[in-house]
């Protein structure tokens, strides 16, 4: 080790000058029987950062078995990604091997995506190979490159989709003392979204929807995708989730939306409570809550629209701020606030 040692320093010295070498790092040689995969990332000139996944170790240039995505990730794009690689039917098992642990693999993949996110100074990152076995996953190296220090942080560049919001996530207990947390909707909520729909009464769909709109059409896979998989630059969807203490399942019990209009600094919102949960003030605190992400968000004004028989709703956007506007012979309210 002795001799090594000052042969690598002696090399680092002649190839690079005096004072570049910083040290040696020493690791236990791995006997690990698994699959090699790299998982990196990229900057492109037009999308920001991009997430490269697929088989690693030397040969990685050669097989060129790879997915791209754009970060961030999710469980649900993780595995997509990786099932468009060759590797993903070796990682389920084959020829009797035992398969890895997918889920963990997914979990490491969000994880890298959100630390590319995180540190808009990263401008190529990967590690190859990325060693995973039915027992563990090991980073068997790693490389970093970073923008030039002399960078403005404003020249940095940015994602093409926007990171998951996290600031909009908080807890707050209704009127009974049911505790739910507010946060921005995500692509796994379909399958909660779906026992939302089936809570709902006829009365809370019409004056939501403004007519009948049958629970197969509500619950269609196509729809809640579009509804639960959004551009949170364009969109936002704020959920209600109570966790019940003893199961430990979650459930929603309201769903607020912004949809931000391309002419102007506007957004166009709506709300629905379930009826089991309504008049425990979560109807307006929720609203409340998007007031103030619309301020946060820019924008200048929101605007709603509600059926002339739905008083309730009327008086709580009333008491909120909002100004009605009444037309006759038409069947809705035009419900406005300058933020």
């Amino acid at each position: 080790m002795r001799r090594a040692f000052r042969s690598i320093e002696a090399f680092v010295n002649e190839k690079a000058g005096p004072g570049h070498f910083l040290g040696v790092s020493v690791q236990s040689m791995v006997k690990v029987s698994g699959y090699e995969i790299i998982l990196g990332s990229s900057f492109d000139p037009q999308f920001g950062p991009v997430l490269l996944f697929g088989s690693g170790g030397q040969l990685v240039e050669v097989y060129k078995d790879r997915a791209l995505a754009l970060p961030p990730l999710n469980t649900t794009l993780a595995r997509r990604m990786m099932e468009q690689t060759k590797i993903y039917t070796a990682l389920k098992g084959v020829r009797g091997r035992k398969p890895i642990n997918l889920d963990a693999l997914e979990e490491l993949m969000v994880r890298f995506s959100q630390l590319v996110v995180e540190q808009p100074w990263i401008k190529e990152i990967d590690i190859n190979p990325l060693m995973v076995s039915p027992d563990k996953m090991l980073a068997l190296d790693a490389r970093v490159v970073t923008h030039p220090v002399d960078t403005p942080e404003a020249d940095l560049p940015k994602p093409a989709i926007r990171p998951y919001p996290n600031q909009y996530v908080s807890t707050w207990k209704l009127k009974n003392g049911v505790e739910v947390t507010f946060r921005p909707i995500r692509p796994e909520d379909e399958p909660m979204l779906v026992r939302f729909h089936h809570e709902l009464s006829e009365r809370s769909v019409y004056f939501r929807y403004f007519g009948a709109l049958q629970l197969s059409q509500r619950i269609a896979h196509e729809r809640l995708t579009r509804i639960c998989f959004i551009d949170y630059n364009r969109q936002i969807a704020l959920v209600a989730d109570h966790k019940d203490p003893l199961t430990g399942e979650h459930e929603i019990l309201a769903v607020g939306r912004m949809t931000k209009l391309h002419t102007a600094p506007t957004a166009e919102f709506a709300v629905l409570v379930t009826d089991k949960y309504q008049r425990q003030g979560l109807g307006s605190e929720l609203m409340q809550r998007m007031i103030q992400i619309g301020r946060d968000e820019k924008l200048k004004q929101m605007v709603g629209y509600t059926l002339t028989e739905n008083i309730e709703m009327q008086r709580l956007v009333t008491r909120l701020g909002f100004k009605l506007d009444r037309t006759k012979d038409d069947p809705a309210v035009r419900c406005t606030i300058d933020l």
